[in-house]
């Protein structure tokens, strides 16, 4: 891996991630993050319009090559879309046998509920008689980017977060995992093949900020050398606690959402990939039919287990829009993140011509339009993320 940006003389603010509080550190069973000169590639938060402009124009060339523009919308044929957009994690959870059962965090939806009271009363019920217990992580069911997930503590949390949701909405809860260290796994298996292969894995690291003491919260986050970068995203976030002043050596965390658009720090870990590993995710992936292609969100007890495919859950299954998202590791080129690019939607028309073989038909692009419509309009109305 290039470590060119790598500093060898590290600031005390850079070396924030290695502090320990009160004994216990503060990414428990992740590989140490290194500090780097850039927190920040040039091209890490460039508009999404923007980004995938070369990618729209292969999309058109390989329609072309392949004689099919939505063939990426059959590459998992179980799910509507593909994943593309619009998908429910519950009706992808609901389909998981076997092995991809047992590792899903257990979780419940919410439904068609018609005010805060009675919902969260029958939230409650769905809680306790499926064996979930606080702290709960609440999320929309339909939605990406991490938009409206938080963390629920109490029936009080519970209540003013279904307060603010669209009624005509959907809510996964889903039990906080043991594990603090969380990852992306992305996964390629073809139709008629056994056994599939992981492309990427990507390390989430939460980022925070350690008290001295002396300064505000938003003191804090104003000086930090990549915080400061991104505080339009934690300064509203945080905005009754700016002007606390943490004690000496306590870290305070900015986001809990592993999105990397919500201000979560990315690593490539692309060398923790073992044929361990590949067989367990193997194993995930017989009990999801027809999913041959997308990106598992884990968390997981350590590396090294992981390593060994052990002591992991799924938070979610992500289908043909998600990416490997270790292109957004700040020490990643741009040459690096098209290159993925580039293979992903090469992969995705392969799958897509193999289904159509296999007597899959490839749902109209305006049912894909509609359905990025649906979810945007959604996404407007959830609540502020965690």
């Amino acid at each position: 891996m290039d470590t060119s940006f790598h500093s060898h003389q590290p600031s005390d603010q850079a070396l924030f991630i290695e502090r320990t509080a009160q004994g216990k550190p503060v990414h428990p069973g992740m590989p140490k993050l290194e500090p780097v000169k850039k927190t920040i590639s040039f091209f890490e938060f460039w508009p999404g319009y923007l980004f995938y402009i070369p990618v729209a124009i292969q999309w058109l060339w390989l329609a072309i090559r392949y004689r099919g523009v939505g063939l990426p919308l059959i590459a998992n044929p179980s799910i509507p879309l593909s994943g593309m957009v619009g998908e429910s994690k519950a009706d992808i959870f609901s389909q998981a046998t076997g092995e991809a059962k047992e590792k899903i965090a257990n979780w419940v939806l919410l439904e068609n509920w018609q005010n805060a009271k009675e919902g969260a009363e029958r939230a409650s019920d769905l809680i306790l008689e499926n064996g979930l217990d606080y702290p709960l992580v609440a999320k929309p069911d339909i939605g990406c980017r991490g938009a409206g997930v938080q963390l629920i503590r109490s029936q009080d949390e519970l209540r003013a977060y279904i307060a603010s949701f669209p009624k005509n909405g959907r809510i996964v809860f889903q039990q906080l995992v043991p594990y603090e260290a969380e990852a992306g796994v992305f996964y390629i298996r073809y139709p008629g093949e056994k056994k599939g292969r992981i492309i990427s894995i990507t390390l989430k690291y939460s980022p925070y900020v350690i008290g001295n003491g002396k300064q505000t919260l938003e003191e804090l986050i104003e000086n930090d050398p990549r915080a400061g970068q991104l505080k339009h995203l934690y300064l509203p976030r945080h905005a009754d606690r700016l002007q606390d002043v943490l004690p000496a050596g306590q870290p305070f965390r900015l986001a809990f959402t592993g999105s990397h658009s919500r201000g979560c720090i990315f690593r490539d870990g692309r060398q923790y990939i073992s044929s361990e590993m590949t067989q367990s995710f193997d194993s995930v992936c017989d009990g999801l039919t027809e999913f041959h292609y997308g990106r598992f969100d884990i968390r997981f007890k350590d590396i090294e287990s992981l390593m060994k495919g052990k002591d992991y859950f799924i938070l979610e299954v992500n289908g043909a829009s998600s990416e490997a998202a270790h292109i957004w590791d700040c020490r990643g080129s741009l040459t690096e993140a098209f290159r993925t690019l580039f293979f992903q939607y090469r992969t995705l028309f392969k799958l897509g011509a193999i289904n159509r073989k296999r007597g899959f038909s490839a749902q109209p692009l305006r049912q894909l339009v509609q359905s990025w419509w649906r979810e945007k309009a959604l996404v407007k109305r959830y609540p502020s993320t965690e």
